[in-house]
C-alpha cells in the first residue's frame, strides 16, 4: 500500500464510533483507490484491470448480470478476498461499513432490532471500557431516526419484514461512524415502494452526511436516477468499465449487452 492509505483489514481496526455524526475524513479526497486492481480466485484473473477512485458524498453502483463478478470485487474491496493484481487501498484513517445480502449473518438468537443495531459498535468494547455501549447510545438512537426504525427499535428482529430488516442493517451500519458504507444486493427482495424508499434513503444520507456508498445490485429500477457513478462488470464478456453513471449507461458496452434486457 501506499504512503497514507491502507486496507480494510488495517482500517476495520480502527472502526469506532464517534458518538456523533461527522463529516468525512476530507471531501476533496478518495476514500478508496483502485489502480488496475484486478479480481479472481487463486491467481486467475476474473474480470480486466480497474482503476477509479470513490470520493465522500457518491453513491457507486455495482452492476452486471448474476455471475458477472460483482460479489468477487465486493469481496476484494471488503478484503475477503486477496487482489490477483494492481493495488487496491482505503485512505487511512477511512471507516468502511458493510450490509449484507438478505438472510447472510442473520442473529441465531432471538434478538431485537436495537441488539442488531447495537452491534455495530460493541466490536469495541472491552472489560476494561464497560461503559463503551453508554457512550455510544446516542450513536446507536441517531442512527435508527436516521433511518426511520425508531419505532421497530423494540421489535424481533425475525419478525420485522424485508424493508424493515435492511433499515435495521443500515442502521447497524451507520451506528459505527463509517466514512463509506458497502453493500450487497441491499434491494433484491425488497417491492417497488421499498425499494425506492431505501435509494431514497441512501441518497438522503449520501447528500446530508456526505457518505459514500458502494452497492452491488442487478436491479436497475432506481440506479440510473440515484446512483452518481457505476462499476459496469461482466467476466464473460471480460468487461470492467467504471465512471460516471450518465457515460456508463450511455456506452456501447451497457447498450451491447444490457440495455435491450431492461435491466442489468
Amino acid at each position: 500500500m501506499g504512503a497514507g492509505l491502507d486496507s480494510p483489514a488495517t482500517a476495520a481496526v480502527r472502526w469506532r464510533s464517534t458518538g456523533a455524526w461527522r463529516r468525512p475524513l476530507n471531501d476533496n479526497a478518495p476514500v478508496l483507490s483502485l489502480d488496475g486492481l484486478v479480481v479472481g480466485y487463486q491467481g486467475r484473473p476474473l474480470l480486466p484491470p480497474l482503476s477509479t477512485a470513490v470520493r465522500p458524498g457518491e453513491l457507486w453502483a455495482l452492476i452486471g448480470r448474476n455471475g458477472s463478478g460483482k460479489s468477487t470485487l465486493l469481496r476484494t474491496l471488503l478484503g475477503l478476498l486477496a487482489p490477483v493484481g494492481g493495488r487496491m487501498a482505503w485512505a487511512r484513517r477511512a471507516r468502511v461499513a458493510f450490509v449484507p445480502q438478505r438472510g447472510e449473518h442473520e442473529p441465531a438468537m432471538p434478538a431485537r432490532a436495537i441488539d442488531m443495531v447495537r452491534s455495530g459498535v460493541d466490536r469495541g468494547w472491552s472489560f476494561v471500557d464497560p461503559f463503551f455501549v453508554a457512550r455510544h447510545r446516542e450513536a446507536i438512537r441517531a442512527a435508527l431516526e436516521e433511518t426511520g426504525a425508531t419505532a421497530l427499535a423494540d421489535e424481533p428482529f425475525a419478525t420485522l419484514s424485508e424493508g424493515q430488516k435492511q433499515r435495521v442493517w443500515l442502521a447497524r451500519a451507520l451506528a459505527s461512524g463509517p466514512d463509506v458504507i458497502l453493500l450487497d444486493e441491499p434491494t433484491s427482495a425488497l417491492d417497488a415502494v421499498a425499494e425506492r424508499e431505501a435509494f431514497e434513503l441512501l441518497d438522503d444520507l449520501r447528500r446530508e452526511r456526505g457518505l459514500a456508498f458502494v452497492m452491488a445490485s442487478h436491479h436497475m429500477a432506481y440506479i440510473p436516477r440515484f446512483a452518481t457513478h457505476a462499476v459496469l462488470v461482466d467476466r464473460d464478456d471480460g468487461v470492467a468499465l467504471a465512471g460516471p453513471i450518465g457515460d456508463v449507461l450511455a456506452s456501447a458496452t451497457y447498450k451491447k449487452h444490457y440495455a435491450s434486457d431492461g435491466e442489468a
